[in-house]
């Protein structure tokens, strides 16, 4: 029997022009790999063929702010942060971008003025003398994953669901960057009920897993919402339950047992890979394909089977799909 806790076991060559710099205009003109007894290659706007009447789509309502916000050392070099985490009144943590930063340095961002506190690694706890996340609001950029190296004009569209309302996210659910406000009326005609959740993807889901036994690792926590009026649509479906994204898996997981999900509030760190059992009862999950070795294939993985995510990413590979936040997309019905 293999060794699914080897984290070599999630690795795969992958060419770098299939990495997506853009996203497909339109949304829902994306290739969407349908993976059940068989592989079908079909569009995003095909997915409506594998859903009926009584059937629910849970979708990530969250919205990316615009966090990264470029300014000077008070010495006058270049800098840019990322704003990750409040830690207090105008006291954040922040990833940071620029020469020599240390403890104590001074950071300009127009009348506002910030002292790293704290640094480790690239990460800074900074104190601000004023209100930097309104400063954001007004002149902020929304951050783009990093493996993303084209310029996107207009990112705070091009990288955000069209039903994005709940500010808070630093990345998008990217598996909802698919659908189209036409693509959601033609599902709700069809009598299929649509219900939002929300949960603030952090710079975390970024992070590669690094440790080579994977039980080792571990998820940043995420802010996450799912109400009663959600929690009582999905219990008393009548037919399936569609999961948009791993933040939406995450989520209904988070606040579930035994296929009943309640409705709650609160941080999450939850972690799933191959062995974890299955408490929201979702029989379809909707998912970009993902960089090798992270947390995010590795859920995957546990939801539609080792073997068969990884024949499936080998197969995308050769049919050139396109790969990560911009990429193509599949959905994977539970065996």
């Amino acid at each position: 029997m293999q060794n699914l806790y080897d984290l070599s076991k999630y690795d795969f060559e992958l060419p770098d022009e299939l990495i997506a710099q853009e996203p497909v205009e339109p949304r829902d003109h994306a290739r969407l790999m349908v993976l059940r007894d068989e592989i079908q290659h079909r569009y995003f706007y095909n997915l409506p063929e594998y859903m009926k009447k009584g059937d629910v789509l849970i979708l990530n309502d969250t919205r990316v702010i615009k966090a990264r916000v470029h300014g000077i050392k008070e010495t006058g070099g270049r800098v840019e942060i990322l704003i990750l985490e409040k830690l207090g009144e105008n006291y954040y943590r922040c990833l940071v971008k620029g020469k020599k930063i240390r403890p104590g340095t001074v950071l300009i961002f127009d009348s506002i003025r910030g002292t790293v506190l704290r640094k480790n690694e690239g990460m800074c706890d900074i104190e601000f003398n004023g209100d930097i996340m309104s400063l954001a609001k007004q002149r902020g950029e929304v951050p783009l994953p990093p493996y993303i190296k084209k310029k996107i004009e207009d990112a705070d569209k091009k990288y955000q669901t069209v039903f994005a309302r709940k500010e808070g996210a630093v990345a998008a659910p990217t598996a909802g960057l698919h659908f189209t406000p036409e693509l959601l009326k033609k599902i709700e005609n069809m009598g299929v009920k649509i219900g939002y959740i929300t949960l603030h993807v952090s710079y975390g889901t970024f992070k590669p897993v690094k440790v080579q036994d994977i039980r080792q690792h571990e998820m940043e926590e995420e802010y996450y919402v799912v109400s009663e009026e959600v929690a009582d649509m999905i219990n008393n479906r009548e037919g399936r339950l569609f999961a948009v994204g791993t933040t939406v898996m995450r989520t209904l997981e988070s606040t579930s047992r035994n296929g009943v999900v309640y409705p709650a509030h609160g941080y999450t760190g939850i972690y799933i890979y191959p062995g974890y059992e299955f408490q929201a009862g979702v029989d379809a999950l909707i998912t970009n394909f993902h960089v090798p070795r992270s947390s995010l294939i590795l859920l995957v993985s546990a939801f539609a089977g080792y073997e068969r995510i990884m024949n499936a990413y080998r197969v995308a590979v050769a049919h050139k799909y396109r790969f990560y936040s911009f990429g193509d997309a599949m959905l994977i019905f539970k065996m």
